[in-house]
């Protein structure tokens, strides 16, 4: 009886790209489009006899996408998310360094 095969992709760190963002870099471009359609409804006015809430729904979240592309060109996987958490968490410079807010009492022994 033979052993039957089945291939199977061993090259699991394959980035998965669509118009090279990933996948998460996708969800960030709809978030924003999102926001902007919202934002459309409160803008009035023209831009070069186009009007502005056309610009703000469509016009933003199409030009964020090469944006994101010039941005990440070169940069590892997963580099704005690590950027954002970056930005948005408390600093921790140094895990060595003594905290300056610490109190300490100076405590003698008889």
């Amino acid at each position: 009886m033979a052993i039957t095969l089945t291939p199977v992709n061993r090259n699991l760190e394959t980035k998965v790209t669509f118009c090279y963002l990933e996948f998460e870099d996708l969800f960030a471009v709809l978030l924003v489009a999102a926001v902007m359609n919202f934002a459309s409804r409160i803008v009035h006015g023209t831009v070069g006899g186009i009007p502005a809430s056309i610009l703000v729904q469509y016009g933003v979240p199409l030009s964020i996408i090469p944006l994101l592309m010039v941005f990440k060109y070169g940069k590892p996987r997963g580099y704005a998310k690590d950027l954002v958490a970056w930005h948005l968490n408390p600093r921790r410079y140094c895990g060595a360094a003594r905290d300056r807010n610490e109190k300490t009492r100076n405590i003698q022994e008889a």
